[in-house]
């Protein structure tokens, strides 16, 4: 089978398959319309923000068994009306390349330094879309910490604004920086994991330094320990590595 090569960036991995793999595992299910549950005769479990899908809020544990429980939380479908009229002229652009049929709307959950569940989503390609809620999954029940997961859209598709705020985010439809080449993102073939601490930086022979996004010179010393950074002893590099992906860090 002829090999393709998936690029995840500013964790920048590459991922070259050597079989195909289907995105209509049992995962991809859509919701089931459940709103609340009643634990007692006096009180309820709000699962709206579940139910509805609202990344970028928090939930817990019981509101979570009430809407299904965690493995409903993770699951890769087709993109629903309502996301992709807010991607319109944001994240996605008219274009010859590539259709909402290629793509994939993930759900998935998250944990944070703030010890709390964060409800996250991301857009990505159809092609990779199962293994990338696969690993999500595996680092959530790590408690693995990423700050935010909501799609480009909330910034209005700038990619430099939402790498400043540390959003982990996969489809956009832009170019390469300082370029008029596609980015992998434009397909849907790259994920962001912390960005803002795990940048991409280019030393230039005129001796100056491009780093994207802007503010985070002070994380391309990758001698130094912060929080969100990835390295080779990183969860995030193993579970992407083990999954056939290569690392852009080397």
């Amino acid at each position: 089978m002829k090999q393709k090569n998936i690029w995840i960036l500013a964790v920048f991995f590459i991922y070259s398959p050597v079989t195909s793999f289907s995105c209509s595992s049992g995962s991809n299910k859509a919701f089931d319309g459940s709103y609340v549950e009643k634990t007692d005769s006096t009180s309820f479990i709000d699962i709206t923000a579940l139910r509805e899908w609202q990344a970028g809020k928090t939930t817990n544990v019981k509101a979570i068994d009430a809407f299904g429980g965690v493995s409903k939380c993770f699951a890769a479908e087709p993109i629903p009306d309502k996301v992709w009229e807010r991607m319109q002229g944001k994240s996605y652009k008219q274009n010859r390349h590539i259709g909402r049929n290629d793509l994939r709307h993930i759900r998935a959950l998250h944990w944070d330094y703030d010890q709390k569940i964060h409800i996250g989503e991301m857009i990505c390609n159809a092609k990779i879309a199962d293994l990338v809620v696969s690993i999500l999954h595996q680092l959530f029940e790590a408690r693995y910490p990423i700050q935010r997961m909501v799609l480009p859209d909330v910034y209005n598709g700038d990619d430099e604004a939402q790498m400043r705020d540390n959003n982990s985010s996969s489809f956009c439809y832009r170019s390469i920086a300082s370029s008029s080449k596609l980015s992998k993102h434009a397909r849907g073939l790259a994920v962001d994991i912390n960005p803002l601490y795990n940048p991409y930086y280019k030393d230039r022979i005129n001796g100056t330094r491009y780093v994207q996004p802007a503010t985070a010179v002070a994380y391309c010393d990758r001698t130094k320990d912060f929080r969100y950074k990835i390295d080779r002893h990183d969860l995030c590099f193993k579970l992407f590595t083990q999954a056939g992906f290569k690392w852009g860090g080397d």
